[in-house]
């Protein structure tokens, strides 16, 4: 039966109770070799090197991890939290949509005690298809501090609420300029994945099951395993870190995206990005997209990034 159109306003700005998060050294290190970090990125892999940092893309997968350091049970990690009045989505139905990092202030490599990410719903479109929610979410430190601010989004695949096509927003991300149809790109970066890749990438908190058992991405009509969107977004970030911003990860300072078609671990990809402008607080504005160079679809689309520039070269990588 369809819900009143007035379950989606009331959704609109619901805030989840805060969930507890929490990282070590182990876990930056994890989940940068989730992303493809080579053995020679002593900046991402080596605690003890002069420059070691986290990947500004790390909060993207704290609202799955929270603060376990052993597996847990996705579907009962991504039922749905609180009251905020939609309807139970099927969790096997679900597709992550789109994903935001904005760095507020510099991530420590480790979290301590105390850190939280404040979560609320802050947009609600339904349309034939299904019903997109957005979130924004805040991490913040012990003392409340907001850290990094992100927006993510989930495609719930034939669901309805008020059975016609209706939406509500009350905040969200920079709209990302389009990629430039009339000059090749500033950067290219080839990355290859490995057929371990989402074995790798699920230790930093993502345990579905469609990311390790055939069985179930051949159920969900995906022909087999497929790789975390988020370790393609990860793959994405790094190679504009390397390209751009002179491989300091301090460099990337927002970093959104949307996820448009799969990739199987072991496919390669290759990273196209425009600069387009000048961005806030001396950063370059970049436009890109991941593109599957086994399927020759893009995986990531609407990709847009503000990059500190750190004497790159330009090219091929």
């Amino acid at each position: 039966m369809s819900l009143s159109t007035s379950v989606i306003d009331g959704a609109v700005g619901y805030e989840y109770p805060p969930v507890d998060v929490s990282w070590t050294k182990k876990d930056t290190i994890t989940y940068a070799l989730g992303v493809g970090a080579k053995k020679e990125d002593f900046q991402l892999l080596y605690e003890l090197d002069k420059n070691f940092a986290i990947l500004p893309t790390y909060p993207s997968v704290l609202g799955l991890k929270g603060t376990d350091s052993d597996v847990t049970l996705f579907s009962e990690r991504v039922k749905n939290r609180g009251n905020s009045g939609l309807p139970h989505f099927d969790p096997n139905r679900v597709v992550h949509f789109t994903q935001t990092v904005e760095i507020l202030q510099p991530l420590p490599v480790a979290s301590g005690p105390g850190w939280k990410l404040t979560t609320r719903i802050t947009s609600v479109n339904e349309n034939k298809s299904g019903v997109i929610v957005e979130n924004e979410s805040l991490l913040v430190n012990a003392n409340g501090t907001p850290f990094a601010r992100l927006f993510s989004s989930a495609f719930n695949l034939g669901a309805k609420i008020t059975g016609t096509k209706y939406g509500k927003s009350v905040a969200s991300p920079p709209k990302a300029p389009a990629v430039p149809k009339d000059r090749k790109p500033d950067y290219v970066v080839h990355e290859q994945t490995t057929p371990e890749q989402a074995v790798l990438f699920r230790l930093s908190g993502d345990y579905n099951p469609l990311h390790i058992d055939p069985a179930i991405g051949k159920a969900g009509g995906f022909g087999g395993v497929i790789l975390h969107g988020l370790s393609t977004y990860g793959f994405s970030g790094r190679a504009l870190v390397n390209a751009v911003g002179g491989r300091d990860p301090s460099s990337l300072r927002y970093f959104g995206a949307r996820f448009t078609a799969p990739v199987r671990p072991g496919d390669a990809l290759e990273v196209s990005a425009w600069e387009v402008g000048q961005g806030p607080d001396g950063t370059t504005e970049v436009v890109f997209e991941t593109k599957n160079l086994q399927t020759g679809k893009v995986a990531i689309g609407g990709g847009h990034a503000f990059v500190k520039k750190g004497g790159a070269l330009k090219g091929k990588l």
